[in-house]
């Protein structure tokens, strides 16, 4: 649209002035087209015109221009057969429409479509001429430049490249844009591109769920090859973004074009062999992959998955030229198949397309028959024969003749359509439609924005915000049949409209793996970088290297992972422990000293061989009790001594077995109280030893300060003062069972916790001031002159005594879990059995074995005290 002309404003600019007096011809100010004039390559007149651009062409020869002189219309190559059956589906639409009463009756739609040639800048060329029209001169020189756009829509373009520049171009006009091929998920856009629709869903979807498919098969270690325009970019930048959070890593990314040279696209090949990925990722259009697979046949690179884009996953070009089978068992993404009622029919009868005339539909023509024009400048051939323009199809076999794009044909009808149902909307069309009305386009956007209609075969059409359709896909499978053809056979579907644990169904049956191998799981690719990591270990990532490649380190004792691939290693509950495969947490085993184990039978039989050892000296004492050496010292503190001696024996047991509170509290407290009684018996004892020396001196009367009943004060108040130290520990703070956690990493140690740490040493600290006590007065008195004299024998128990105590101490706190309980009664029974033996044995030898010693005479006899 040309709005350059002759106006006040653009006059007081002196450059202004100067480009229009420039371009003026004879004194006379005109608006003129600029360039060379293009013409459409399909065109029908119509009350209102629609325009389409197509890549009727794959590329265009690269010319180097000199700058010196014009350079020449670009030159297309290389016929694209299924852009004009995209030209045909449009014209079907239009036709039916046409032929319609109930939409826009009286009114008929006409068309300009050309070519593109997949070039940008083409594209841009051929969007302007549309807009503007082609007319030399567009106005006189009274007239304003400026006037409605020629055309009121835009089907097209045929790539998201070529789609993005022409919306650059016609956006600020508002005119509609309405493409079935551009995906590129940067179209979305619409502070960029607000007059851009499409019937095509949009690569973001798409990219997803080549992501999601990649994940569900367990490939994480992919190859990535992309086109390098818009369209593969974009769409590899977003499968790259999921795929980084689905846990896939790309070994490589490259792109291309098909216009690359040799060496660069050779320089993919080497890529792809010094990887070790096994599934290549290629979000590609089908002219740059025909360019690529002619490379990978001429190194017959086979053996890798191949997963497409909808740009080429059912391109027949590319299946003809796969024969040495690369691409077999590749699977894709693909617009769901759909069926228009005459729609085949009429793409299959180009006699519609005979009444051009144009270069492009004469190199169509003899390209579809094999067959030449008498006027065409084409090269001839032998086999050629000459083309008459009523040729059909009836037995050719070609690329066109194959529909396998008919579902992106049927965006194009559905493009047509949502432009006619807009203008039917503005036009107020009933009976008949109101031509009178001023088309504007950004009123037809608005409309077509908001349209919602159903074709004649039932599917719902509308657009979103952002100017999209709903997503969705069907997968495709590339399957090989016997006569080499490759058939595109629907595995499975994806709709991005359901919950993301339902987007993605798949039916395994069919599948065709790389190298024509069928769906079981050892024949299905395996592409990973580290092979997963069993439960029991968990990952660490290779320095230097992607997340996906690492090594698997086995948890250490007490973690535990029971999923696979995992990245940490959970702790076991303290009470619980790893098992040998670390996949699992176990219970601990609960280690205290019980009655079953040999140690616990040694321990509790030694305490009541103790017992009854005490019981039987005991027997002897009561059976002798009349004679000398049982009566001398008070019997009755011998008495009191064996039965504390008898407790100690048995209090020992109240350590072996599963702790509780109530055992926790007695064992400490009896051990205290029956120790201090055994003590004070002792000590009772060696008082009474020194008191009968004294007594023996003249004028001595000390016996009377120390008889019978001074002694059993003296024990029992001895004895009281360890019960209220006892009370005041279990009152404070009693012991209690505690579960030791940490001195043994795979055991629970039950142990008696000592609750106040100064009851517990002031029990044991006031047993050994008593133990003291007794020793020093014992040895004092271990030289008195008696021929019996018991504070020999006291001073030896009572050193024993205390060698057994002290060396408990540091055993007790280096000895592990249930040894140090082994230990503590080990010094009960060592010390109750030297206390047993040291004062009573010898005794129980001369009323036994040596009764003629036994004798008062004997007992009264002083002798010299032989050294200690």
């Amino acid at each position: 649209m040309n709005s350059s002309g002759k106006t006040k404003n653009c006059c007081t600019n002196p450059i202004v002035l100067l480009l229009v007096v420039s371009f003026s011809q004879g004194g006379e100010l005109v608006c003129r087209r600029r360039g060379d004039q293009e013409n459409p390559q399909l065109s029908k007149d119509g009350d209102i015109i629609l325009g389409a651009i197509f890549s009727f062409h794959f590329s265009w020869k690269v010319r180097q221009d000199t700058y010196m002189h014009k350079p020449l219309p670009t030159e297309c190559i290389s016929l694209n057969f299924i852009q004009f059956q995209a030209a045909q589906a449009m014209i079907f639409a239009l036709e039916e429409i046409n032929n319609s009463t109930d939409l826009l009756p009286g009114i008929s739609l006409g068309y300009n479509m050309y070519d593109s040639c997949s070039s940008i800048a083409t594209s841009v060329q051929v969007a302007l001429a549309l807009v503007n029209g082609n007319e030399v001169v567009s106005a006189p020189t009274e007239a304003p430049c400026t006037r409605p756009a020629q055309v009121q829509a835009i089907i097209g373009a045929s790539s998201s490249s070529t789609s993005m520049a022409i919306a650059t171009v016609i956006g600020p006009f508002h005119i509609p844009q309405i493409s079935a091929f551009a995906t590129c998920a940067c179209l979305s856009d619409k502070t960029k591109y607000p007059s851009f629709l499409r019937t095509v869903p949009s690569d973001y979807y798409q990219s997803r769920a080549l992501a999601q498919l990649v994940k569900h098969f367990g490939w994480t270690w992919v190859g990535a090859i992309r086109s390098n325009d818009d369209y593969g970019n974009n769409g590899m930048a977003t499968f790259t973004e999921t795929a980084q959070q689905l846990g896939i890593c790309l070994e490589y990314s490259v792109a291309f074009f098909r216009t690359d040279s040799s060496d660069k696209i050779k320089n993919i090949i080497d890529i792809i062999k010094a990887s070790t990925s096994k599934v290549i990722v290629a979000f590609a259009s089908g002219m740059d992959m025909v360019v690529l697979l002619q490379t990978l046949s001429q190194h017959n690179l086979t053996g890798y998955q191949w997963i497409g884009s909808e740009g080429w996953i059912i391109h027949s070009q590319t299946a003809e030229m796969d024969t040495h089978h690369i691409l077999d068992g590749a699977i894709g993404l693909f617009i769901p198949k759909a069926h228009v009622s005459g729609m085949r029919e009429f793409i299959l009868d180009v006699k519609t397309l005979n009444s051009s005339s144009n270069k492009v539909f004469t190199e169509f023509w003899e390209a579809l028959f094999n067959c030449k024009f008498k006027q065409s400048n084409s090269s001839s051939a032998e086999n050629q024969r000459e083309c008459t323009g009523h040729e059909d199809l009836t037995g050719v076999q070609n690329s066109f003749t194959d529909i396998s794009f008919m579902p992106t044909f049927y965006n194009v009808y559905k493009g047509v359509y949502a432009v006619a149902h807009a203008l039917h909307s503005i036009l107020g069309c009933n009976e008949t439609c109101n031509n009178k009305v001023q088309l504007d386009p950004l009123t037809i956007l608005q409309l077509i924005r908001k349209i919602q209609f159903k074709t004649k075969e039932g599917n719902e059409v509308y657009f979103n915000e952002n100017g999209d359709l709903p997503a969705k896909y069907e997968i495709i499978n590339w399957q090989p049949t016997e006569n080499g053809i490759v058939d595109f056979v629907t595995v499975g579907l994806y709709d991005a409209s359901l919950p993301a644990d339902k987007q993605l169904s798949l039916q395994l049956e069919p599948f065709i793996w790389a190298e024509n191998s069928k769906q079981e799981s050892y024949h299905m690719p395996v592409s990973v970088c580290s092979d997963k990591c069993p439960p029991g270990t968990r990952k660490v990532l290779q320095k230097g290297k992607p997340v996906c490649c690492y090594d698997c380190i086995r948890c250490a004792k007490g973690d535990i992972s029971n999923i696979t691939d995992s990245i940490t290693c959970e702790r076991c509950h303290p009470e619980s422990w790893s098992n040998d495969r670390r996949d699992a947490c176990v219970k601990k085993e609960a280690e205290f000293l019980s009655y079953e184990e040999i140690m616990g039978v040694l321990l509790t039989a030694a305490a009541l061989f103790g017992t009854c050892m005490t019981a039987v000296v005991a027997a002897i004492f009561f059976t002798h009790r009349t004679t000398p050496i049982v009566r001398a010292n008070n019997s009755e503190l011998s008495f009191l001594l064996l039965f504390s001696l008898t407790l100690c024996f048995l209090c020992s047991l109240t350590f072996i077995g599963r702790p509780s509170e109530w055992s926790c509290m007695l064992r400490h407290t009896a051990f205290g109280i029956t120790f201090v009684l055994c003590i004070s018996c002792v000590l009772g004892k060696t008082i009474v030893v020194l008191m009968a020396f004294r007594a023996t001196l003249p004028g001595s009367n000390v016996m009377k300060w120390f008889g019978p009943a001074q002694q059993r004060l003296s024990v029992v108040a001895f004895t009281l003062i360890q019960v209220v130290i006892c009370i005041l520990w279990l009152t404070i703070s009693p012991p209690f069972p505690f579960k030791n956690f940490t001195q043994f990493k795979d055991k629970i140690i039950l142990e008696c916790a000592l609750g106040s740490a100064v009851g517990f040493w002031a029990v044991l600290g006031y047993i050994g001031l008593l133990a003291i006590l007794c020793f020093i007065l014992a040895f004092l008195a271990r030289k008195l002159p008696d021929n019996f004299n018991e504070a020999k024998l006291i001073t030896f128990s009572m050193l024993i005594f205390c060698a057994v105590w002290i060396t408990f101490i540091p055993a007790y706190v280096s000895s592990p879990g249930k040894f140090s309980v082994a230990v503590e009664i080990f010094a009960i029974l060592a010390s109750s059995f030297g206390l047993l033996i040291c004062t009573f044995i010898p005794k129980c030898y001369i009323v036994l074995l040596k009764p003629e010693k036994n004798t008062k005479k004997n007992m009264m006899d002083k002798g010299t005290s032989k050294p200690f």
